[in-house]
């Protein structure tokens, strides 16, 4: 790369389950199927211990969900479920109160604003989910974010030999299934995403997340981030950007004592900035936070932007006495 990146974009990262929505986004993918939820989750808590029986020494635990999935498919209690079908079950997600309108509210609000316009100031929103990434984009939510990451299935199989014969035809296979996990993501690798917003992988092929960019030339700084979740699960991501200068902010159901307390503890560790409700209504206090937070990034980024021009243009000659 050869020019230094203008840096005025701010990032507001979101989790998605019981951060945007009540609950978890599967609950649709259960009504369909008539499966018993809390059966279904029982048996992905007890996989650990069943595979340390069959001699297994590393598991994933976090992952185990969408090979339980994949085996609901093949033993045909979600007989028919593709890629399809999840956006489709995508669009039934409920959302906490202000979603996605609060999205479009806070992009809007900051690039109203003359001085940051001026700047070319923008917001972009993302999801970094451990969740089904086909149900996210069918979500009410998509229309309003720049990008989604979360779990994807194939539901399209390059089989042996498969490069010698019309591909299409695959494609055209009809009705399809998902079979295989294609991408996964976890609550430590939710962090690349991160990395892949900072240093702009997301936006530009050409540049590698591991590859070495100096810190102007990173698209988005991670002090022109906010990263909100609900809970423990989200500290590495937290501190991977707090640690770099960005805000982070956790929500909890509202009239929970036990995720009050959970974000509470949060914010005594010094994991997170602030914490409020997943509310996101006009006047809240997460639409308050959230909305100050990004005019005080937006301030600084104004500020840091004029500091180099005046440093740039120098100091204006002057008369001298004598």
């Amino acid at each position: 790369m050869t020019s230094v990146a203008p840096q005025n974009v701010i990032a507001v990262v979101w989790d998605f389950d019981k951060t945007l929505i009540p609950g978890y986004m599967q609950a649709p993918l259960f009504k369909r199927f008539g499966i018993d939820g809390a059966e279904f989750w029982q048996e992905v808590d007890a996989m650990s211990d069943f595979y340390r029986r069959a001699g297994a020494d590393l598991i994933g635990p976090e992952m185990l969900y969408l090979d339980h999935i994949l085996t609901y498919v093949k033993e045909g209690k979600m007989a028919g479920l593709s890629n399809a079908v999840l956006r489709e079950l995508g669009a039934e997600i409920e959302l906490y109160p202000g979603m996605p309108q609060f999205l479009n509210q806070l992009a809007k609000g900051i690039e109203a604003d003359p001085a940051f316009a001026d700047h070319g100031i923008r917001v972009e929103h993302y999801v970094v989910s451990t969740g089904l990434r086909q149900m996210i984009l069918g979500s009410s939510i998509a229309p309003e974010v720049d990008g989604v990451w979360g779990n994807e299935f194939a539901d399209a199989v390059p089989l042996p030999g498969y490069l010698e014969h019309n591909q299409d035809a695959l494609f055209a296979e009809s009705p399809r299934e998902v079979t295989h996990i294609i991408y996964s993501i976890d609550n430590t690798t939710k962090t690349r995403a991160l990395f892949e917003i900072n240093k702009g992988s997301n936006k530009h092929s050409d540049v590698s997340v591991n590859a070495k960019v100096p810190a102007s030339h990173r698209r988005v700084p991670f002090n022109n981030m906010i990263y909100i979740a609900d809970g423990p699960s989200d500290v590495p991501s937290f501190a991977v950007v707090t640690e770099r200068g960005g805000l982070a902010y956790a929500v909890y159901a509202p009239h929970s004592k036990s995720e009050f307390e959970q974000a509470n503890r949060l914010l005594e560790q010094g994991r997170v900035n602030a914490f409020g409700e997943a509310n996101y209504e006009e006047g809240s206090q997460s639409y308050m936070w959230i909305l100050h937070a990004a005019e005080r990034i937006a301030e600084r980024i104004v500020a840091d932007r004029e500091r180099a021009i005046s440093s740039s243009l120098g100091e204006a000659p002057t008369h001298l006495d004598g």
